[in-house]
């Protein structure tokens, strides 16, 4: 969230660095300026409404003035005293009002000079001349925003929308060359549409295998997120929780990252065509396999839910914040992304969510816009440097790991802004803090691609059988993938 200092040439206020929260930056929320600007807006709203009520008063006792005028000649000085002291009292009530007019008009005005200041400083921080500064200046990773500028790329450029998909770099540089500017949802879905890139339809994914175990859950957003890691070592699985809380229970699914290999080709609901799924088909299959997975969990109506994803299973949680079908099923409170492209999706009213990126984690930016900044969406970016790792492990980047994250979420519980207060206070307040909860782990599958002329998503194939307990290697992790598969989120 960026500020504004009062001085400045021209009555305009200097912009400023947005103020780190130590390694957070923190924009949304009850603290963020959309939701002061909406506060503005209804205090300005509810002085006018003061306002027409003393209008109307003004006017009322103008009107008991007149009509003491018949009865001046019954009593002449009482009648003229009280004459008098209605006038005055009218003439009170008159000043009050254009007191409060004026105040009314005061508050517009600075609802307009900051949120003309707020896009001033964000266009000057996306061209670089007032930037924050934050890291080393010895580190390699202490450049301006990777996931700035990969999301102004994106924008304008297809060709990083294709390699997010998993495609080879020559095709990918065909379709940039060949389109305008981005419209993510369209451009995936002209993609689907050309010759051997059917695979990036969506086919029907179902439950095909569950187990139920008892344990003792972390429920804090970094303890759900290391369940995401470890769920997302196990093919095609999502988890469903069942969280007793005092006098009713809750539920909290967790949808993994982007996973290469380990299944038959094109089985995995979350290989690379998942992300085409989630950003050009809104999910519709691996939602329609999740509500499958939560009735046969036994989520019942009425009961609260919560849902938690890392890079890819964030697009794919998001989208149930605004499915329709889904909320008109299931009572979902709460989302919880990391490493997510979500910009371009709009939860329903109510739903409160909170995203964590990290400012040199290019995977965030892939959609091309921007979380929006409002009372139930926080967004929380991640500024601390980042360490090189071996070449084995460099996966999507240093800033895509999910142990990157996992230490930005204890940052996020530890931090006392009052927009990370209220989001945290949120979540808890579905799903608790930590007990013992029933874990029911789904295996999900893809409908197989039918045999003839069949064009599979690049990706190893590193086994031959359906094995939900199969390693793979996620986000983070896909050393043994092609680069440009590994070009995943």
């Amino acid at each position: 969230m960026a500020e504004a200092t009062p001085a400045g040439s021209g009555g305009v206020p200097r912009p400023s660095a947005p103020p780190p929260d130590g390694m957070l930056r923190i924009r949304g929320g009850i603290g963020g300026l959309s939701f002061q600007f909406e506060e503005l807006l209804a205090g300005a709203a509810a002085l006018d409404g003061v306002v027409r009520q003393l209008y109307a008063l003004e006017a009322e006792a103008d009107g008991v003035r007149r009509a003491l005028f018949d009865y001046q000649p019954d009593s002449y000085r009482s009648g003229s005293d009280a004459i008098i002291a209605v006038g005055e009292a009218g003439r009170d009530v008159s000043r009050v009002r254009a007191e409060l007019e004026h105040i009314a008009a005061q508050v517009r005005a600075s609802h307009r000079e900051y949120e003309f200041t707020e896009a001033r400083n964000a266009l000057l921080l996306r061209m670089g001349l007032s930037a924050p500064g934050y890291g080393s200046p010895q580190s390699l990773f202490a450049l301006p925003g990777i996931r700035d500028q990969v999301e102004h790329g994106v924008a304008m450029a297809p060709r990083s929308l294709a390699l997010l998909l998993g495609l080879p770099v020559p095709l990918a540089g065909a379709v940039g060359a060949l389109s305008g500017p981005t419209d993510v949802r369209r451009a995936i879905r002209d993609l689907a549409a050309a010759p051997g890139l059917g695979f990036l339809k969506p086919r029907p994914v179902t439950v095909i295998g569950s187990e139920t175990a008892a344990a003792d859950v972390d429920l804090s957003p970094a303890g759900l997120l290391r369940r995401a890691d470890a769920v997302g070592r196990n093919s095609g699985d999502i988890e469903v929780i069942r969280v007793e809380g005092g006098n009713r229970r809750a539920w909290v699914v967790i949808i993994p990252g982007t996973q290469l290999g380990g299944l038959p080709a094109g089985t995995n609901p979350f290989d690379t065509s998942g992300i085409a799924e989630g950003l050009g088909y809104d999910s519709q299959a691996t939602t329609a396999a999740i509500r499958q997975a939560l009735r046969e969990a036994g989520v019942e109506a009425g009961e609260q839910l919560a849902v938690v994803g890392y890079s890819q299973g964030g697009i794919h949680a998001m989208n149930l914040s605004r499915d329709k079908a889904f909320l008109a099923e299931f009572d979902l409170k709460f989302v919880l992304t990391a490493g997510s492209p979500v910009g371009g999706i709009t939860p329903e009213p109510g739903i409160g969510s909170l995203h964590l990126e990290h400012q040199h984690d290019w995977v965030p930016g892939a959609d091309g816009l921007a979380n929006a900044d409002t009372r139930d969406r926080v967004t929380v970016t991640l500024t601390n440097d980042l360490v090189m790792p071996p070449p084995q492990d460099f996966g999507l980047g240093p800033g895509h790991r999910l142990e990157n994250y996992t230490a930005g979420a204890e940052a996020v519980a530890a931090s006392r802004d009052p927009s990370l207060r209220a989001s945290t206070a949120a979540l808890a307040a579905v799903v608790g803090a930590r007990g013992i909860a029933t874990v029911n782990r789904f295996s999900l599958r893809r409908e197989p691609q039918p045999a003839q002329g069949v064009v599979t998503a690049p990706g190893p194939n590193r086994s031959t059988g359906v094995l939900p307990s199969a390693r793979v290697a996620t986000d983070a992790r896909p050393a043994a993938a092609p680069a440009a598969a590994g070009m995943s989120g």
